[in-house]
């Protein structure tokens, strides 16, 4: 049966885009993290819908599994196979055209395999901006985006990315096409078909192109850097500028003292904005379709207002676009100072933005109490109520060891998540990392009716399995 189906693929696809030699597949197989890797029967790169289609087509008569792959940066396990060498991966690197850009209606056609970055780069190009703005935005790609329902920096403004999506070509479990590439903001005739595949990490069926939404390119983009006493802080002065600055306000993130002081350690030479520690920083974006002059004005009084009303210590505010990279740097290079520094228990959170200061508190003190000395990695996108919220060991412990505690410290963060409301996943999705977390916490009339779609889009149970359910 495998040579059969093998075969098949061949004659789609070509030879040259089969792959079966396991060294060349050890890539396709692999966590982005390096915690997993699977086995494959193969992995096979249609270029075109039609070629996606029918390996779909055959893989269901077969009742072979298939893995969906994008840019392999997924953080939950999702893209990649289980050890049984059953499944075949079906790599959508190839479907990477750009179809159309419509300025007038603010939209972009493109295939599922395009690199986030040239997505954004041909908006620019085109006089518009295309909003997704990831830290793997130079090699995730826009199925995967949409799969994951990626979130990133200017969710806060803009949406995650199932606002920023108007219509889908999806191939089916059974290898149909379903064209719903459809450019249009009011559609109300029917099931919402699109939102069933966005978020679904690939086990309802195949995205292969999108309808994405543009906006205009701002003007001026201002960024700031504020230190502050503590999250409550942090809250309110988010409260005072999406008051003053309105949808001006385009990012807000926040930042422990530890994660900057991950940061130097790890990457002395990025600068330094303030002499002295303080225990919080906000960095906050500011874009203006009027001009640079109103955008510094907005945001000088707003942050001038903070500090008058001892909501914020201090201020940086970026006077050149090196400064507000340098500044984004800081943000953007905690992860990788995580990763210098040694693994650590990872957790991506969302809470309602006024119980994150509370849930940030009842947290630190119930991981000191079950382990002392351990270090909260506390950072995310604070404008949508998005925590990554990492435990580090206590310093001078072995990180491998600590990550023996991994099972408690989740359950110590996942139940306090469950008690604020929140969610235990708020942008990287279940994959298999989650699977046992999210049965543990959806209710089973939910879980009910997730299996009752699964089983009614994929009744053979081929499409990315084991994954989310």
């Amino acid at each position: 049966m495998a040579e059969d189906i093998l075969g098949r693929c061949r004659a789609i696809v070509g030879d040259a885009h089969v792959i079966t030699d396991e060294a060349t597949m050890a890539p396709f197989m692999a966590d982005w993290r390096g915690r997993y890797s699977g086995r494959g029967l193969a992995v096979v790169l249609p270029s075109d819908t039609a070629q996606v289609a029918a390996i779909v087509a055959a893989c269901a008569a077969a009742r072979v599994p298939i893995v969906p792959q994008g840019g392999r940066t997924g953080l939950v396990m999702g893209s990649v196979p289980d050890t049984s060498g059953a499944a075949i991966v079906l790599s959508l690197r190839r479907l990477n055209r750009i179809r159309a850009i419509d300025p007038l209606n603010r939209t972009m056609t493109v295939e599922a395999g395009c690199i986030l970055a040239d997505v954004q780069a041909a908006a620019g190009e085109a006089g518009m901006l295309y909003p997704l703005s990831l830290a793997a935005e130079g090699s995730c790609t826009i199925g995967g985006n949409l799969s994951t329902n990626a979130g990133g920096t200017a969710v806060l403004r803009y949406g995650n990315t199932r606002e920023l999506c108007l219509g889908l070509e999806v191939v089916n479990a059974q290898g149909e096409v379903w064209d719903g590439l459809r450019g249009l903001r009011k559609d109300n005739t029917g099931y919402a078909l699109r939102e069933l595949f966005i978020g679904a990490e690939g086990t309802l069926g195949v995205i292969t192109a999108a309808v994405l939404k543009l906006y205009p390119a701002p003007r001026a983009a201002l960024t700031a850097l504020v230190a502050l006493d503590s999250p409550r802080q942090a809250v309110e002065l988010l409260g005072l500028l999406q008051a003053r600055c309105g949808a001006a306000l385009t990012g807000f993130e926040l930042m422990s003292a530890f994660c900057l002081d991950l940061v130097a350690a790890q990457f002395p030479d990025l600068p330094r904005p303030f002499a002295d520690r303080h225990p919080q920083y906000a960095l906050v974006e500011l874009s203006s379709n009027e001009s640079d002059a109103h955008a510094h004005g907005l945001l000088e009084s707003s942050i001038g207002e903070a500090l008058e009303a001892g909501v914020a210590r201090d201020a940086v505010v970026a006077t050149s676009n090196k400064q507000a990279l340098d500044l984004w740097r800081l943000r953007e290079h905690i992860p990788l100072a995580q990763a210098a520094a040694g693994k650590n228990i990872k957790h991506d959170i969302s809470l309602a933005v006024s119980r994150i200061p509370g849930f940030i508190a009842r947290a630190d003190a119930a991981l000191q109490q079950a382990f002392p000395g351990c270090q909260p990695v506390t950072f995310g996108h604070l404008g949508d109520g998005n925590l990554h919220y990492n435990v580090a060991p206590p310093a001078g412990e072995s990180h491998e060891a600590f990550l023996g505690h991994q099972a408690a410290v989740n359950r110590i963060v996942h139940d306090l998540v469950a008690d604020c409301g929140g969610s235990i996943s708020a942008e990287h999705g279940i994959g298999m990392l989650k699977r046992e977390e999210l049965a543990r916490y959806k209710s089973p009339v939910e879980l009910g009716m997730m299996r009752a779609i699964k089983a009614a889009l994929d009744p053979l149970g081929i499409m990315n399995p084991g994954k989310i359910l």
